[in-house]
């Protein structure tokens, strides 16, 4: 896990018809210790992280600012974990992602991605650049889920020796007073 600032205040706990997004507790590390090292899941992330990388990252994932464990409601199972990065890409904030496999196909990252999107999209000051989301162009799922949340395509490189793409969301709508 990278140095990550939160863009609103931390911590934070979001709700979503069927999800609840909150910080990582010591209980959710083995699955996020999954997340990292599974390779349906990291087949577009760059491969399996490394061991000594996620002994590290077990370490400092606990209450880390602006990462969120997914967590279905109806059985409070951990299935995923959606992370903010303020001020990278030219300033914006970055929103990424992951979930297990078995929670793929119904809907709970694009409720997860959504409802952190509008959270990020508040602790961004006007006039800032906005949130983004970076993905690899081969994945596809991942950018179909972007699209239909409403990002757009914004720029395309290679980077980690693979073409990325990055998408903006739309800025969040003006709020009274400010």
């Amino acid at each position: 896990m990278s140095s990550v600032s939160a863009p609103a205040d931390w911590p934070a706990a979001l709700a979503t018809e069927r999800l609840a997004l909150r910080p990582v507790e010591r209980a959710d590390v083995p699955v996020l210790t999954r997340l990292w090292t599974d390779p349906e899941v990291r087949r577009h992330l760059g491969g399996p992280v490394d061991g000594n990388v996620v002994r590290i990252r077990e370490r400092r994932c606990v209450g880390a600012p602006g990462v969120f464990a997914v967590v279905r409601r109806s059985d409070e199972a951990v299935v995923g974990l959606v992370s903010v990065t303020a001020g990278v890409r030219d300033g914006r904030t970055e929103v990424s992602y992951q979930l297990l496999p078995e929670h793929w196909g119904r809907g709970y990252a694009r409720e997860a991605v959504a409802a952190v999107v509008s959270w990020a999209q508040e602790g961004v000051r006007p006039g800032s650049p906005g949130v983004v989301a970076l993905t690899q162009e081969a994945n596809r799922r991942s950018r179909r889920l972007l699209e239909r949340l409403g990002a757009t395509l914004v720029d395309s490189f290679v980077e980690w020796d693979e073409a990325q793409v990055l998408y903006a969301f739309p800025s969040a709508p003006a709020r009274p007073g400010l």
